[in-house]
């Protein structure tokens, strides 16, 4: 593989690669095939059609619709009118995807077909929004994608970028009910680029079929693409993690390299068609977002035959942190329950609640320094001010070091929930249960789930003389937030644990349903 240069924006980086791999095949989806070329002349024409919207440097551009190639159009001209691409989780309610699109002050929106109902309940409700363009035909009064596309000019923009422009916003769940913008530049996309080549990356090569599995609208997504078209692979997109096609699709394209949530590693094994698939192409597994299950990892070593690369970061660290190598999967070694060594690049220290560093094998909570860091979350000062403090980010993750500087993971300090990948804070579902007339106090908490890793349970005590049901509540709930948040049961109780200060103590509820656990995460 030609060496990655040193550039100043992903904007140089990504037109260098198009010149050096432009006859080769960047994304496949369903049965349409793009060259490198095709797509720097594609991101062209949006780049256009951003600005002759009046968009300026800075503005943030909207897109909620599933994986396509559409998508990955979509941030390259983004990228190219030095605007910044807002990933909307296409899992959220109505009201969620309100809140998002007005705190970030979107001002174009691209809508998948799957969303065009939704948007067109809430459309008076996003005043920021200039221009809709439906990322399909159908759609009676939206311009196509296809159609406001081959509009625009395909000339070079020749937008001169700046090292701390903003890239890419990704809303993650909030402590206190709302979601946080995280503002990832061509700093920190930058800054990671060699920190993957060094590492996991090393195996990615121009070429190679990389399969695309994440959400964009995560920074797994995100940066599995980004990283894709970075070291000149052949990406395979499709919509959805689909297990079925997922195993067909591995035999078909001889899949090389492949980012996998630890739920969807387990749903493959479980399909009746992953004994018949060949597995041969596979070179790389990186998995992460949340922990594994022993058994799960050991199982799709053994069915998979592939290396299996084990990540640990958060959306506010551009996805970085630290990485479990192939050779440290080995059992006898003692440290599949760890997150691996960081980055190079990347610092870690564990402290107590008076920022004192710890020593090895004491828990504590995560800090991390290095340029993946995000600028900050979108207009919360506040936040800021809480979440970097000398450059070092507070994970919210509470975990040690062992005497060899491999991290393991313990808990969660502020009470996140993580279920198939996504994070939850408990403040979001509490707000949605609250809201509820026949409920006078609430608490959520993530209790172990073999499926999800955890699932939410609500804690609910109701007004006098209500007779609600659990199934109703539940219902409810799906109407206010995305239904991933939602409880996936109720237990009534008459009393609410709470601290002299009046906190709840959402410890003393989860208690119970980790009693057996070596950990009080899954």
């Amino acid at each position: 593989m030609n060496p990655i240069p040193k550039k100043d924006t992903l904007l140089e980086l990504f037109e260098w690669r198009a010149k050096q791999s432009s006859e080769d095949v960047v994304f496949k989806f369903h049965d349409r095939e793009m060259t490198y070329g095709e797509y720097d002349s594609k991101a062209n024409r949006v780049a256009n059609g951003i600005t002759k919207n009046e968009c300026m440097p800075n503005a943030r551009i909207a897109i909620l619709a599933k994986n396509s190639d559409y998508y990955a159009e979509v941030l390259y001209g983004t990228i190219k009118s030095r605007t910044a691409l807002v990933g909307i989780n296409w899992r959220l309610a109505p009201p969620e995807v309100v809140f998002v699109i007005n705190d970030s002050k979107s001002e174009i929106l691209f809508v998948g077909a799957d969303f065009y109902q939704l948007i067109e309940s809430i459309e008076d409700q996003i005043p920021s929004i200039k221009k809709i363009v439906a990322m399909d035909e159908d759609h009676p009064r939206w311009e196509s994608y296809a159609s406001w596309r081959d509009g625009q000019s395909e000339d070079n923009p020749n937008l001169v970028g700046e090292y701390e422009d903003d890239v890419i916003q990704l809303y993650t769940s909030g402590t206190t009910g709302h979601p946080k913008g995280v503002r990832m530049t061509n700093k920190n996309l930058l800054a990671s680029t060699p920190m993957v080549e060094k590492r996991w990356g090393a195996d990615w090569h121009e070429k190679s079929v990389n399969f695309v599995l994440s959400p964009l609208f995560h920074v797994a997504g995100s940066n599995i693409v980004i990283m894709g078209v970075v070291f000149g692979c052949k990406n395979i997109i499709i919509p959805e993690p689909d297990p079925t096609k997922i195993l067909e699709l591995i035999e078909s394209e001889k899949i090389e390299t492949a980012f996998m949530v630890p739920a969807l590693i387990l749903f493959l094994l479980q399909h009746p068609n992953c004994s018949k698939t060949d597995f041969s192409s596979l070179r790389q597994i990186v998995y992460g977002a949340s922990p594994i299950a022993q058994d799960t990892l050991l199982k799709a070593v053994e069915v998979m035959q592939c290396d299996f690369w084990q990540v640990y970061g958060l959306t506010e660290s551009t996805g970085i942190g630290t990485t479990l190598n192939p050779a440290d999967h080995n059992i006898d070694l003692g440290k599949l329950r760890s997150c691996g060594k960081v980055y190079p690049g990347v610092e870690i220290k564990i402290v107590d609640e008076s920022n004192n560093s710890l020593p090895n094998n004491e828990v504590g909570e995560i800090l991390i320094k290095s340029d993946v860091i995000m600028k900050g979350y979108w207009n919360r000062p506040e936040a800021n001010e809480d979440a970097i403090i000398d450059g070092w980010f507070y994970t919210g993750d509470a975990g040690y070091l062992d005497e060899d500087g491999f991290l393991y993971i313990h808990d969660r300090v502020k009470d996140m929930i993580i279920s198939g990948g996504e994070n939850i804070y408990p403040a979001e579902i509490e707000n949605a249960l609250m809201s509820h007339p026949d409920i006078a106090d609430a608490a959520a908490v993530g209790i172990p789930d073999d499926k999800w890793g955890e699932t939410v349970k609500g804690f609910v005590i109701l007004k006098q003389d209500s007779n609600i049901t659990e199934k109703e509540i539940i219902t409810y709930t799906k109407e206010q937030i995305a239904a991933y948040k939602c409880p996936s049961s109720i237990d009534f109780i008459t009393e609410m644990p709470r601290n002299p200060s009046g906190k709840i103590l959402r410890r003393e509820l989860r208690a119970p349903f980790w009693k057996d656990a070596d950990r009080n995460v899954s």
